[in-house]
């Protein structure tokens, strides 16, 4: 390994263990916690995007990620804790950890779900030692946009992700590239 990779790879691994050191705000109360921001989130979504309600009702599972906080200047990551549900159960707690590398600078904070569309895309997350998310997303809206349906091209993705309440001074917002590991709260 070159000296300049280990150096990348460092840098970034740093800045992925300085936000986890921040916890979003999420103290030690566990799990409890970890629901009622989920909660707060997903009534947040409901009430500025009710069409995600039937991506809901649709989807066989979601994971609701109510905070990720991303910094970067060069060299940056992202940091978030949040809640698998299946049938509106919380059936697992997850981490989500980004590092990244390229013309980047400032720091957000954001939210996202991802709805699981397939019995088969929610067994391979649940079953995954280290979940990454990749090109296979398909998203919704963003911030911006207005009203989400759910016509055939997003009915048949096996995940789809809805991205909101960005905060902060660093554009845009993406899951893409993002490791979701099971925690204990």
């Amino acid at each position: 390994m070159t000296r300049l990779n280990r150096r990348i790879l460092l840098t970034g691994a740093a800045a992925t263990l300085g936000l986890s050191a921040c916890g979003n705000g999420i103290g030690s109360e566990g799990g409890a916690k970890l629901d009622a921001r989920a909660d707060a989130a997903l009534n947040f979504l409901d009430s500025r995007f009710p069409g995600t309600r039937d991506l809901r009702d649709k989807s066989v599972g979601m994971l609701v990620m109510p905070l990720v906080t991303e910094a970067g200047f060069g060299f940056g990551g992202a940091y978030g804790r949040g809640v698998l549900r299946v049938n509106d159960v919380t059936v697992d707690y997850y981490s989500a950890t980004q590092a990244s590398f390229g013309l980047q600078i400032g720091a957000q904070q954001f939210a996202h779900v991802l709805y699981f569309m397939t019995e088969e895309a929610l067994a391979e997350f649940r079953t995954s030692s280290g979940w990454a998310a990749g090109a296979d997303i398909r998203y919704a809206l963003n911030d911006q946009g207005g009203t989400v349906s759910t016509d055939t091209t997003t009915v048949l993705a096996p995940v789809i992700a809805v991205v909101f309440g960005q905060a902060g001074l660093m554009a845009g917002a993406t899951v893409e590239g993002t490791k979701y590991t099971r925690i204990i709260p």
